[in-house]
């Protein structure tokens, strides 16, 4: 969808004045319906956190425009996930509304790009819109940020094969802040000369300054003295059906003393036709100071566990039923090397299944 917007002038000399391009308008609209075998929430991740209900998403609108060596893009976004995701500008928990991108554009040279305002992360492998995800519940890798950044950054152009980025933003998830810290980011890009493999070497962090931090939304604010993190992603080509995905993330913060959390998955995609496709995610997430599942040295709630280790093994089905329309059914289980899942009983569990099926519609 486009919306022309340009005018026509004319001057005493007849000189045209040069209308701008069309704005392009897309979309996406997506649901899900989920339930786990425990009777149950026990859901961690972003996103999905339901038990035996229907649920909307997120509905989403995203205006792009260029003209010149300047664009700009405005992605807004309405629902639970939008809310979820810019959860530190959602002061008020019914409000579902969320500006999830906002930024300029400018291409000073042809291997120079400036970009100010706020943008979805760099750091790892699953994003926030659902029609660009294989599996439509989230990892743990994900789920624990970042998830966006509000500064300014440069694009730089090596050649053909290499990039790289550097940039300056604050404190992550923060769309405005009074903190004195700004977070360097920073990412290496490299793609092979036959186009069929992709490696991110990926990086935020800063130093030296206490910030207030949310380790998990709605369990508390920890003060960093430190962070770091480094996070790798590599897409490949095996064939025309087979691809392979993996990302890697470790993140070290300073409070008290150092803390760190470290995970690891590979995705196994296979499109056997245009229209069905499947992927087999499986992912490991080490929290034994547990930063992200509830550390009583940060949390301001009660806390039972003091970290843990668990994976989740997820299997989705990607089948597209016309250009707009997918359908994505979906089991998952996760382990735990603590009780952090429940029964329905109230008693704890190491273990939990869960079974969803989600609508995608993206124009």
């Amino acid at each position: 969808m486009a919306v022309v917007l340009g005018a026509f002038a004319q001057k005493d000399t007849a000189a045209h004045v040069v209308a701008p391009p069309p704005i392009a308008i897309t979309g996406s609209v997506d649901g899900y319906y989920r339930y786990n075998f425990n009777g149950a929430t026990n859901n961690y991740t972003s996103f999905t956190n339901s038990q035996n209900s229907f649920e909307l998403g997120m509905a989403s609108v995203r205006g792009d425009h260029s003209f010149g060596k300047g664009g700009v893009t405005v992605d807004l976004g309405f629902g639970r996930r939008a809310a979820e995701f810019s959860y530190n500008d959602t002061a008020n928990k019914n409000n579902l509304f969320a500006l999830k991108q906002v930024y300029m554009t400018y291409q000073a040279c042809s291997k120079v790009k400036f970009t100010l305002g706020k943008w979805g992360t760099h750091v790892g492998y699953e994003v926030l819109d659902a029609y660009s995800n294989r599996n439509y519940s989230m990892d743990y890798m994900f789920s624990f940020g970042p998830f966006f950044h509000t500064g300014i950054k440069a694009d730089v152009t090596i050649d053909s094969n290499w990039t790289y980025m550097v940039g300056l933003a604050n404190p992550t998830d923060f769309s405005t802040t009074e903190s004195s810290t700004k977070v360097l980011l920073g990412q290496l890009a490299h793609t092979t000369k036959d186009g069929k493999w992709k490696e991110f070497l990926n990086y935020q962090g800063y130093y030296g300054v206490s910030t207030p931090y949310i380790l998990n939304p709605g369990t508390g604010y920890g003060m960093y003295k430190s962070l770091s993190q480094v996070d790798l992603v590599v897409n490949g080509t095996l064939s025309s059906k087979w691809g392979i995905g993996y990302n890697g993330t470790f993140q070290t913060v300073e409070a008290d003393k150092s803390y760190n959390w470290w995970g690891s998955a590979i995705y196994l995609n296979y499109d056997p036709t245009a229209k069905l496709g499947y992927t087999l995610r499986g992912e490991y997430l080490s929290d034994k100071d547990g930063i992200k599942l509830n550390h009583a040295a940060f949390s301001t709630v009660p806390v039972s566990v003091t970290g843990a280790n668990v994976y989740d093994v997820t299997l989705s089905a990607i089948w597209k039923i016309d250009n707009c329309l997918t359908l994505v059914p979906e089991i998952r289980y996760d382990n735990a090397s603590e009780g952090i899942f429940w029964k329905s009983d109230g008693t704890s569990t190491k273990s939990t299944f869960s079974a969803l099926v989600a609508a995608v519609y993206k124009f």
